[in-house]
């Protein structure tokens, strides 16, 4: 008989206009990936909370390892070797990776002194067995995303936790750095270690998972054997119907340019120099992507576009009108809107109702405010329940409830929904389905390219080669703050790309960068 890691019977759990897991039951055996896979607002992060005692169920029994148990708080679910990497990472930035491991934990010498010199012995003892290649003296501040999420990771296994839970794990993570992270499961897998991945990418279940459970609105669907499924069949199982993978798009009728970026550089954080002299233009009616590996300059090129960074030298022109130097505010009204690749620092005001957020850019405008600066509350809740209901955005309380309580996927909504309710003449998209689910995706990529068939100028930025080639009218490779070359959708292939990405100065022969 094979052993049964955890077993939650009737998991039950209501938020104020929500049920947010309704008599849920879910078996994960020892030593298996298991997938829970459902749409944004189905459940998953809340069931999962639940067992890493995050939160208190309302109803519903939970076992571990055939034992009944009560996980009051995380440290319960540690001492019962649970373990939890959340989507948005708890890290403390200046702080070390081994400072952050043995934060709570901390371990003393005879003389009541920290011990971070055995710590760190440990920490890299750790990461060498897992394959997880983390230094660490090295400061969260000065590491990647990726590497973050490895030292979320280490912070689990320090605890000497044997059940990982790891929620939507690759949302944040480049191709590149989800291969890795692929590796990393396969090898905990190899060491005993039982996982459940809570994902919305149906590839990686597909490479990793021996089953997946489904939830959707809240109650389970029915668990599967991978092997047995296809990436259709739980996409069906997931949204309750059949998902078209590939875009619906007829060709681009592209007219004048409406974006026009002439030798811009832009620097870093640091003072780095991040893009140099980089010159791309977006015409009306096409969508132009970015494609590179995350760090060659996307971010300070989206930043200096959209006014969050200033530019070191270079012009930006929105339909013929210099915006270099205008503040965020001009460049709204000059028509340039921006779907930020970090909803929760530029997206979103978390503590804001959705009311709130869907009018952030045109609150000081009739009809939500009036000559006298007063806000209209009325008018704000019905711009917002139109668009909850234009993008199925699960929000339980209606235009009332906070965007902090939402899932990550319904926040990204409520982004799309407010930028392209604006109808700017420019749209910078950075990431726009991450985090989403296959529906989701499915739906926004329609609208994106219904944006671009009504006549606005698109840049698209993703780390999803497939987004990209599947979505752009134009791709732009971008290496080292420079674009390597531009190419027409179906000019280039997916291996072309990668090389160029990469640095390499090659192109697919008789194809000339335009």
């Amino acid at each position: 008989m094979e052993s049964i890691a955890i077993e939650l019977t009737g998991i039950t759990k209501v938020f104020p206009g929500v049920v947010a897991n309704d008599h849920v039951d879910l078996t994960v055996r020892g030593n298996e990936v298991h997938a829970l896979l459902g749409e944004n607002g189905a459940g998953k992060s809340t069931l999962m909370s639940i067992l890493f005692g995050s939160y208190d169920p309302d109803g519903g029994t939970i076992r571990i390892r055939g034992r009944e148990v009560r996980i009051k708080d995380p440290n319960a679910a540690t001492a019962l070797g649970i373990g939890m990497v959340h989507q948005h990472f708890k890290l403390v930035r200046n702080y070390t990776v081994t400072e952050n491991i043995v934060l709570g934990v901390e371990t003393t010498n005879r003389l009541g002194m920290l011990d971070l010199a055995s710590a760190e012995r440990r920490v890299a003892e750790l990461s060498e067995r897992y394959g997880l290649k983390v230094n660490p003296r090295d400061r969260i501040e000065d590491i990647s995303v990726g590497m973050q999420q490895r030292v979320e990771i280490l912070k689990t296994l320090y605890r000497n936790a044997d059940i990982l839970i790891l929620d939507e794990p690759s949302a944040v993570l480049t191709p590149q750095e989800i291969d890795e992270l692929m590796d990393i499961i396969r090898r905990l897998k190899g060491e005993g270690k039982t996982i459940v991945l809570i994902t919305h990418k149906l590839r990686e279940i597909k490479a990793v998972a021996d089953r997946c459970s489904v939830l959707r609105r809240g109650k389970l669907v029915g668990t599967v054997d991978v092997a047995s499924a296809t990436e259709e069949s739980l996409a069906e199982m997931m949204v309750g119907r059949a998902i078209k993978f590939e875009i619906d798009k007829g060709p681009a009728n592209p007219g004048e340019a409406y974006l026009e970026i002439d030798s811009l550089s832009v620097r870093d954080s640091r003072g780095h120099l991040a893009v140099r002299g980089l010159s791309l233009g977006v015409r009306s009616g096409e969508i132009v992507g970015i494609a590179g590996v995350d760090g060659n300059g996307q971010t300070e090129l989206i930043n200096a576009v959209t006014g969050l960074s200033r530019a070191e030298s270079g012009t930006i022109r929105v339909r013929g009108q210099d915006i270099t130097q205008m503040t965020v505010k001009e460049r709204v009204r000059a028509g340039v809107g921006h779907i930020p690749e970090d909803r929760h620092r530029h997206g979103l005001i978390l503590d804001f109702s959705v009311a709130e957020n869907v009018v952030l850019k045109d609150y000081d405008r009739a009809p939500y405010s009036s000559r006298f600066g007063v806000l209209n509350h009325e008018a704000m809740s019905a711009r917002a329940s139109e668009l909850i209901g234009q993008y199925d955005i699960r929000a339980g309380e209606g235009p009332a409830m906070k965007a902090k309580n939402m899932s990550g996927g319904n926040q990204q909504k409520v982004i799309i929904a407010r930028e392209i309710a604006l109808s700017p003449d420019v749209l910078v998209v950075a990431q726009p389905t991450r985090g989403l689910d296959v529906g989701a995706i499915e739906y926004i990529r329609k609208r994106i390219v219904e944006e671009r068939d009504k006549g606005r100028a698109i840049l698209l930025v993703s780390f999803e080669l497939d987004e990209i080639m599947n979505l752009c009218d134009r791709i732009a490779i971008i290496s080292k703050g420079e674009i390597a070359g531009v190419f027409g959708a179906g000019e280039i292939g997916e291996h072309e790309i990668g090389y160029m990405m990469a640095g390499s100065k090659r192109a697919k022969e008789g194809v000339v960068a335009r």
